[in-house]
C-alpha cells in the first residue's frame, strides 16, 4: 500500500516552509509531504506523483492557485483541495467552490483549524476512493438484483446464496436446482423470471465482479484471479472478460490502479 501525499504550494518561503514543519511533525511519517514554490513547481510534482491533499495558497505569481487547480482538473488530477489565503476574498472563495475546493482557509492559520481541515480533507479523499473503487466493480444489474431480494421466491434466493458461496467452484444449473430441490428446467424458468437473467448470465456476472475485485486489490498473477473466479483456463476467462468489459483484465488493473482499496 502506497504512503498517501499532500502537496503545499506556497510563494512564501517562511510559510511553506513553517506548515511543511508542522505537517511533517503531525504525520509522524504516516504521510509524504512535498512543497513547491510555484503553481508550475506544483504541476511538474503532479505529473510524477500521485497527490492525495493539495493546500495551495490563492495569490501566487505567474500561477495562482486557482489557475494551478483549473489545469489539473483539466488533466484529470483529482486531489482533495484546500485553498489557504492572505485575506477573504468573496470572489477567490466563489470561484473556489465551483472548482470543487473543501475547504477555504485565510491566514495567519491556526494550527488546530489547519489539522482538523486536513484530517477532514484525508477522510473526503478515502471516502472518494472507496465510491471510485465501488464504482468500477459495481455491476448495475447484480445491485438492482440484490436490492430487490427481498421479492425474490426463497428457492431462487437459496439458489443465488449457493452460487456466491461456491463462485470459485465449478457449478451447474443441475447442481443448483438439486440443492434447492427443483427440477432443472422449471428452476431455469424460474430464475430467469424473477431476476430477468439466465443463470448462466448471472454466474458470468457475479464471477466477472469477483475478478474485478481480486484485480483491484491483489497482485495476484491473471492466471490465479480467474481460477479464483472459477474459471478453469485463463484464455477462457480473459476472452470473456473483454467480451463483457471491452478490456482485458491486464488493461483493467492498469487503468483502474489505486492508491488504497478498501477491504
Amino acid at each position: 500500500m502506497n504512503t498517501k501525499t499532500i502537496l503545499i504550494v506556497d510563494d512564501e518561503q517562511a510559510t511553506r516552509h513553517g506548515l511543511k514543519k508542522t505537517l511533517e511533525v503531525w504525520s509522524d511519517g504516516r504521510f509524504d509531504i512535498l512543497s513547491a514554490a510555484d503553481g508550475h513547481e506544483a504541476y511538474e510534482i503532479f505529473e510524477r506523483t500521485k497527490i492525495n491533499l493539495l493546500i495551495t495558497d490563492v495569490c501566487m505569481p505567474e500561477m495562482s492557485g486557482l489557475a494551478l487547480l483549473k489545469n489539473i482538473r483539466s488533466n484529470g488530477y483529482k486531489p482533495v483541495v484546500i485553498i489557504i489565503s492572505g485575506y477573504p476574498d468573496f470572489k477567490y472563495a466563489q470561484e473556489a467552490i465551483r472548482l470543487g475546493v473543501l475547504n477555504y482557509l485565510v491566514k495567519p492559520l491556526r494550527k488546530k483549524t489547519l489539522i482538523e481541515a486536513i484530517e477532514q480533507g484525508l477522510e473526503t479523499e478515502a471516502n472518494m476512493v472507496r465510491a471510485d473503487y465501488l464504482e468500477k466493480i459495481a455491476d448495475q444489474g447484480l445491485l438492482k438484483l440484490e436490492a430487490s431480494k427481498e421479492y425474490t421466491n426463497s428457492s431462487i434466493s437459496e439458489a443465488i446464496a449457493y452460487v456466491n458461496k461456491n463462485l470459485p467452484k465449478q457449478i451447474s444449473l443441475k447442481e443448483v436446482a438439486d440443492a434447492v430441490h427443483l427440477n432443472s428446467c422449471y428452476f431455469s424458468a424460474m430464475f430467469k423470471e424473477q431476476t430477468n437473467l439466465t443463470f448462466s448470465e448471472y454466474l458470468t456476472r457475479k464471477r466477472l465482479q469477483m475478478a474485478k475485485k481480486l484485480l483491484m486489490t491483489t497482485d495476484l498473477q491473471i492466471e490465479e484471479v480467474a481460477q479464483r473466479a472459477g474459471y478453469q483456463t485463463a484464455k477462457y476467462f480473459i476472452k470473456l472478460f473483454k467480451d463483457y468489459e471491452g478490456v482485458t483484465p491486464s488493461k483493467f488493473r492498469k487503468i483502474t490502479e489505486l492508491d488504497e482499496a478498501p477491504i
